[in-house]
């Protein structure tokens, strides 16, 4: 006695190719990448301007024996960083992650600024 064939599962069509938005579309996404780009470089140059800045904070630091971290001063700028994240429509705990991942990094730059001074 032969087995019949088992049935195939149904051959599944294939998916519908993406359509391709119009001109007009893709003029605006053009426009709006454009722009995000030239914020992301203009984020970047502040970030620059600000470690140059935090760099000379730390040698003022090392040059007078003074602790690396502030933690006061974090805490204010935290909570100033967050409402002015507020007024501008952005998401206050994102600000906060930000300005807490720079501090961290401003503050390895002034222990490797102390460990050079001594």
């Amino acid at each position: 006695m032969s087995e019949s064939p088992r049935p195939h599962p149904p051959t599944p069509s294939p998916a519908p190719a993406p359509s391709q938005p119009d001109e007009a579309v893709r003029a605006e996404l053009t426009r709006l990448r454009e722009s995000i780009d030239n914020i992301d470089a203009a984020v970047v140059h502040m970030l620059a301007e600000r470690f140059k800045c935090t760099q000379q904070v730390g040698v003022l630091k090392a040059e007078h024996q003074l602790p690396p971290a502030d933690p006061a001063r974090e805490a204010r700028q935290i909570a100033r960083l967050r409402e002015l994240a507020g007024s501008a429509k952005l998401d206050p705990a994102f600000a906060e992650k930000l300005l807490t991942f720079i501090i961290a990094e401003v503050i390895r730059h002034h222990e490797t600024i102390a460990d050079g001074a001594r």
